[in-house]
């Protein structure tokens, strides 16, 4: 059969400091923090999601921060920008925003769509962008109104290496749709409403370098578990070597670096972050899976204290 991704399902980045990264995801951009449980591979480190009101894909950043972190170097290899998608007339709303809080931000176009441009407080790259498309938040949280809350991905700007070779994966591998280029940009379409945007640099990006404030993974979506299981092989028929699928508890996942120098993530929708947590409590108790269990008490002494909290004017 052929196969086609709807669009980003999550993307993953390094952070330093846990607290300060709620504050801005939550406390500053209003997301919802859906999960909060630990780097399964790294124990000692969170792993925190934030998104829509119920974690749907197509709107979840992740990140591990760790406050050992170095700094890392946006560059080739990553995702360069991501993008969030916004209700029409709320670029206005999010400019005072980001400035009540002291964050710098700037204007710029693409492809004829107005984007509002600024980064976290540990360097990554974000920007906003206004379409009707897309289901509206009904999430509402310290001062962010559900007439201009984020909706989720509009999409992501990809760094490649080798350019040539990332759009031809974008294209030929994953099924996204070539939409032209323009000043500098090739522009790529998947059919869903959400992260379905995808615009990589013609001219191939020098190498960045993993650390805080940079961009781990990119995760595209896949319906089930059965059409999972066929990307894997999909992929494997293109060339490229994916991992097993891995049980990420929240989604199965398959990973594989494209030539570019990009770890793409192929990640089923189901069964989502309900699966352990009541849909009212998410992201409010440490989740960890059954095989952690035995070691809580050892994993909560070794984390820093977390709280989602509405922050005033110029705190972040």
């Amino acid at each position: 059969m052929a196969l086609q991704t709807s669009g980003i399902h999550h993307i993953t980045a390094f952070a330093r400091d846990p607290q300060q990264n709620v504050d801005f995801y939550a406390g500053v951009l209003g997301l919802r923090l859906v999960k909060k449980t630990i780097n399964f591979d790294a124990p000692d480190v969170y792993h925190l999601y934030f998104g829509d009101e119920q974690g749907s894909p197509g709107t979840i950043i992740t990140f591990f921060p760790w406050p050992d972190s170095r700094r890392g170097k946006i560059g080739g290899g990553q995702v360069g920008v991501t993008t969030y998608v916004v209700p029409p007339g709320s670029l206005s709303f999010w400019e005072k925003r980001l400035q009540s809080f002291g964050i710098e931000n700037s204007a710029s176009s693409r492809f004829g769509e107005s984007y509002l441009a600024f980064t976290d407080n540990e360097g990554l790259r974000l920007e906003l962008v206004e379409r009707e498309e897309g289901p509206a938040s009904t999430w509402s949280f310290g001062g962010v109104p559900e007439k201009h809350a984020i909706k989720g991905f509009g999409g992501a700007i990809l760094y490649s290496v080798d350019s040539a070779s990332t759009r031809h994966t974008l294209e030929h591998v994953l099924g996204l749709q070539p939409e032209g280029e323009e000043e500098g940009y090739a522009r790529f379409r998947a059919p869903g409403e959400l992260g379905n945007v995808i615009d990589v640099p013609v001219e191939s990006v020098n190498w960045g370098d993993g650390g805080a404030g940079t961009v781990h993974h990119i995760a595209w979506r896949a319906k089930d578990y059965e059409q999972h299981e066929a990307w894997r092989g999909h992929v494997r028929q293109n060339g490229f070597q994916p991992t097993p699928v891995i049980d990420r508890q929240y989604f199965n996942a398959v990973y594989f670096r494209e030539g570019g120098g990009i770890l793409f993530e192929i990640a089923t929708d189901p069964p989502g972050f309900a699966v352990d947590e009541a849909s009212e409590e998410l992201g409010s108790h440490l989740m960890l899976p059954d095989w952690y269990e035995p070691k809580r008490a050892q994993i909560e002494a070794g984390l820093m204290p977390i709280q989602v909290r509405e922050l005033k004017e110029g705190e972040q």
